[in-house]
């Protein structure tokens, strides 16, 4: 009986040694756990804000001043952005006329622009002012002046007003780089939706390189940025910025059946507005090259065959070759007749304008009028299985 006693005590003093041991170590601080380096997790650092705080933004708004030490430092970068660069969006309120079976209605629509220079020039989308007949342009300090248009582009959906105000009251937007984004970036957007002048939106960019229809017929917008900032009806025309404040496209339009932001936007970059502007500024219209080359048609595996070559135009004086036109004798009971075919084998197949490759007669089009008259641009053609460079003088 003693021996069993003393074999239980010592079951129940060592169950009671072993519970505190497990006790003393679920009660100590964990050992930090090592890593390799394949799985380290990444060291994140936030980025400090791209745009400081000017002195004529600190006296006038002392708010401004006072509150920026407390915020985030993304948010202290969105208040900046927004104070730098919404003095340079503009409320634009058109006026037209539309007939009925009866009467002549007038209608007043609204939408966005941006400054673009000191001399008065807004820059907006060709939908916005199209067939007005009274434009109206107000500023971030509620002058309204009237503007005159001096071009449109409906071709890119691009136009540009003037208006007659002081240099103290225009702040241009500075022009960033479209060809440097990426999906992913955060990017703001200021416009007038629902005449709500000078809204102020924020999103990333959803994807690069959209394509989408033009005012213009038959054609359409390549390059397009698509974002998620919420854009509606009357925010055509505004500011798609990036986070130095920097303008880096014209908002246009948005993917939706109720008209109403679904998430979808998108705007024309502006690398395309500045190329685009200043020919605007300049002649009032676009002047696009003459390549000589009337009609094309998509190769199986990429390029473009040029199927319509104007006789002496450039790219026939260059040496372009066309189509290889067959002539066949068909015999029918009682005369003969001719059919006429192309022999696809024979022109040259265009596969890429000053190294840029072609995959489509969009590609084509985009590449050629890149350039202006007088230019000399580089075909490259596959001619019988051989690549050959062809320098052709745009007209």
């Amino acid at each position: 009986m003693r021996k069993l006693t003393i074999l239980i005590t010592s079951l129940v003093l060592g169950f009671a040694l072993q519970n505190k041991i497990i006790l003393s170590v679920s009660a100590q601080t964990p050992p930090p756990v090592s890593h390799s380096p394949a799985f380290s997790s990444p060291t994140i650092q936030i980025a400090p804000p791209l745009i400081n705080l000017t002195p004529e933004q600190a006296a006038a708004n002392p708010l401004l001043k006072a509150r920026l030490s407390a915020l985030f430092p993304e948010e202290r970068n969105s208040v900046l952005v927004y104070e730098t660069s919404n003095r340079g969006v503009v409320n634009i309120n058109t006026k037209s006329q539309q007939a009925d079976f009866f009467f002549r209605i007038e209608s007043e629509n609204g939408g966005s622009g941006v400054v673009f220079d000191k001399r008065g020039h807004i820059i907006t989308n060709y939908h916005v002012v199209e067939d007005a007949r009274k434009i109206q342009a107000t500023l971030f300090n509620g002058n309204t002046y009237d503007a005159i248009p001096v071009g449109g582009d409906p071709a890119t959906d691009l136009a540009v007003l003037k208006i007659d105000a002081p240099q103290s009251e225009l702040f241009p937007v500075a022009l960033g780089d479209s060809a440097q984004l990426l999906v992913g970036e955060k990017i703001y957007a200021i416009g007038n939706p629902f005449g709500l002048e000078r809204t102020f939106t924020s999103g990333v960019i959803s994807n690069l390189n959209r394509t989408i229809g033009s005012q213009q017929r038959g054609r359409t917008i390549k390059q397009v940025i698509q974002i998620d900032a919420a854009i509606n009806h009357g925010s055509s025309g505004g500011a798609l910025l990036n986070t130095a404040g920097q303008l880096i496209g014209i908002n246009t339009a948005i993917a939706s059946q109720s008209g109403d932001n679904a998430g979808v936007g998108f705007a024309i970059p502006v690398n395309t507005v500045a190329r685009i502007v200043p020919m605007l500024v300049k002649d009032g219209k676009v002047i696009r090259p003459d390549i000589g080359i009337y009609r094309v048609l998509s190769g199986e595996e990429g390029g473009v065959y040029a199927v319509l070559i104007e006789q002496g135009g450039p790219a026939d004086k260059a040496g372009v070759i066309g189509p290889m036109p067959i002539v066949e004798q068909v015999r029918s009971p009682g005369f003969f007749s001719e059919r006429r075919s192309i022999k696809r084998a024979e022109p040259d197949l265009i596969i890429a304008v000053n190294n840029k490759p072609i995959n489509s007669g969009e590609d084509f089009i985009m590449l050629v009028e890149e350039n202006r008259p007088g230019d000399t641009i580089v075909l490259t053609v596959v001619r019988k299985g051989k690549q050959l460079n062809i320098p052709v003088t745009l007209k």
